[in-house]
């Protein structure tokens, strides 16, 4: 692994690929549904790590402070035993960026065994370049271990199968030309096929709070476990609109207790 981007264009071009390949095929017909005569423009991806070394937070969020993104936002996820922080970069039509770990180390004593041992299988060297932001799993796991993460932490059992990646894109609901509102692609896609997350709510937010997203089910893509093959849940898609606050300039963070039901977009 050597690619190290030199623009944030190149690497959400990479992370895109991956995205759409082995997380979450169905996004081109989620484009092909929403794009009309321009591109769609992507408010944020999401990526998800474990709070240990050599992968914590700060290491998935180097690739990108390295292009010129800086930290904005910390959040707490306390039942999820999650924290996230967003980035942001200077050039506002680039698109933000929320990393979250979880907190292992208040996890069971199982859950903190089967992480650790996964991440004793990292190659330091591989952490160097852009690439591992999207390069999958960096370990091998059996599905018996899978599924023990599986009944304590979602995000746990994820993230040990999926590896690296981002969990999904976003539609920005502001820009589309079709649609005024979340609520009218959340119709616009059950009508073509798709399973909206209804976690706390099909639009998890208020124009009060300066942010409504809603989001697709999660994809079951199929993983290759150490002793046999399985489809999980993979990637979703997300949309999202932004409200503006006094100063006229639209919301750029995000909401904790919203954020908190999308995740539950990859319960299977």
């Amino acid at each position: 692994m050597k690619t190290v981007h030199t623009t944030p264009e190149s690497l959400f071009s990479a992370l895109w690929q991956d995205y759409i390949t082995r997380l979450c095929p169905s996004a081109d017909k989620v484009h092909d549904l929403l794009e009309e005569n321009e591109a769609l423009i992507n408010d944020h991806i999401a990526l998800r790590t474990f709070n240990l070394a050599p992968i914590g937070l700060d290491t998935l969020a180097k690739p990108f402070i390295e292009l010129g993104y800086k930290a904005c936002g910390d959040y707490l996820f306390e039942s999820k035993k999650l924290v996230a922080k967003h980035f942001e970069h200077d050039d506002p039509s680039l698109p933000k960026v929320f990393i979250s770990e979880l907190k292992v180390n208040e996890c069971s004593p199982q859950l903190q065994g089967i992480a650790e041992q996964l991440v004793e299988q990292i190659d330091h060297d591989d952490l160097k370049a852009h690439e591992f932001l999207y390069s999958g799993r960096l370990w091998q796991i059996d599905s018996e271990d899978y599924q023990a993460l599986a009944q304590e932490s979602e995000y746990a059992s994820w993230l040990a199968a999926h590896g690296f990646g981002a969990n999904h894109f976003t539609v920005s609901v502001n820009q589309l030309n079709a649609f005024d509102e979340v609520k009218q692609v959340n119709d616009h896609l059950r009508v073509a096929g798709f399973t909206i997350n209804e976690s706390g709510g099909e639009v998890k937010g208020t124009p009060e709070v300066l942010l409504e997203q809603s989001s697709t089910m999660a994809d079951k893509v199929a993983v290759q476990f150490a002793d046999k093959a399985e489809e999980i849940p993979g990637g979703f898609y997300e949309f999202a609109k932004r409200y503006p606050m006094p100063n006229g300039e639209l919301y750029s963070g995000f909401v904790a207790a919203s954020a908190d039901k999308i995740f539950e977009s990859t319960n299977g």
